[in-house]
């Protein structure tokens, strides 16, 4: 998986599964989200078992539980800061996944990520760069989220810089992934700044330690028992 470009599942497949992910053979089925939002704060009971508390300035958008790319039970959250014109200043995009019991084979890889540590446990660690207004594939998560940020009158920014925190369990089928994004805006650069040969691409590993920083201060999970 990543985030530069559309967010793309990168798992163990067979020849044939990987046929599983042409556009017109999504499934889209949508479902009741099993998760509970109350305020600023995500709770789950189980897969994993946990609170997940946002700052108080960040609002609910919604959410959608469909079946992504036939292949995986996905339930997302979204919730936003913004100024008073609803552009989008900070994204939160919480996502629980887990592949169907009938693709028993399947698995998450996130072995080229870095890792990092997030309330004692350990998150699969990828920040990135790019255009949230692109169009997304179809039936993707990234297509869910706009649609959910538009439908509330918000507006995404130009770009943003983000970091996406993966937490793996239930030997590899089963994650919980927390995106934060920050609008580029306020930093006075442009994706083209920060690619290679761009002339400000040294200041990337400091924007990278920021966004880690901010993320980890401002989501607070808090793992519980499982109902």
């Amino acid at each position: 998986m990543h985030l530069k470009g559309e967010r793309a599942m990168r798992i163990t497949l067979t020849a044939a599964a990987v046929l599983l992910f042409s556009p017109s053979l999504v499934c889209a089925q949508a479902a009741n989200p099993e998760r509970q939002v109350k305020g600023q704060t995500v709770l789950s009971e189980r897969h994993p078992p946990v609170r997940i508390k946002l700052p108080a300035q960040a609002q609910y958008v919604g959410a959608h539980r469909w079946t992504l790319y036939d292949v995986a039970d996905c339930e997302l959250h979204v919730f936003v800061e913004a100024d008073e014109t609803k552009r989008v200043q900070r994204l939160y995009w919480i996502q629980f996944e887990a592949f169907v019991p009938t693709r028993p084979e399947l698995t998450y890889d996130y072995s080229k990520d870095a890792i990092t540590e997030i309330a004692g446990r350990e998150f699969f660690l990828n920040a990135n760069f790019g255009e949230p207004n692109r169009k997304p594939r179809p039936g993707s998560d990234l297509e869910q989220v706009q649609r959910l940020i538009r439908t509330n009158g918000y507006t995404l920014p130009d770009h943003w810089v983000n970091v996406r925190l993966v937490n793996l369990f239930e030997e590899r089928r089963k994650e919980l992934m927390i995106i934060y994004a920050e609008d580029m805006k306020p930093k006075g650069l442009t994706p083209a700044d920060l690619k290679v040969g761009g002339g400000e691409e040294k200041q990337w590993p400091e924007i990278q330690d920021g966004l880690l920083e901010n993320a980890k201060a401002r989501i607070n999970l808090e793992w519980t028992p499982e109902l």
